[in-house]
């Protein structure tokens, strides 16, 4: 054999195995693409439904978010009734109620001015007034 039949048989040995890992590496590609392609199919079947079920659940989420709406705007047009109708409670009653508390007091203050200058039913027991100061013939006797 010469130096060129070696060579050209070393090449086709090389050429072979190569070859052959080419056909190996391709072999697991297309495995690895099957696999791939098998996924891909699993997901989009359960995509599907998952998107349908979102879907759905946007659409009544929405739907709560309007009632809640609608709920608010009527708490504040309740609100705001309340507001105004206060107010033309305490403009309406709150005058003529001053005048009846002040009237009440009046009278109050009357009576007991004039039960302050009836002698009292039982000289024993002392009256205490709060407000009041002792006359000058008292506070002699509590300094003596």
């Amino acid at each position: 054999m010469t130096g060129g039949e070696v060579a050209g048989i070393l090449v086709a040995v090389f050429w072979a195995i190569l070859v052959s890992f080419l056909a190996v590496v391709l072999v697991r590609l297309a495995q690895t693409l099957r696999a791939t392609t098998k996924l891909v199919a699993e997901v989009t079947e359960q995509a599907v439904p998952l998107l349908a079920d979102a879907s759905a659940t946007v659409r009544s989420a929405q739907t709560q978010l309007d009632r809640v709406d609608a709920i608010a705007t009527d708490v504040q047009e309740v609100t705001s009734n309340a507001s105004a109708l206060s107010t033309t409670v305490a403009s309406t009653f709150g005058g003529p109620l001053v005048k009846v508390a002040a009237f009440g007091y009046g009278v109050r203050r009357a009576m007991s001015r004039r039960s302050d200058d009836m002698p009292a039913a039982s000289p024993s027991r002392p009256t205490v007034i709060v407000g009041r100061s002792v006359p000058a013939a008292r506070r002699k006797k509590r300094k003596g």
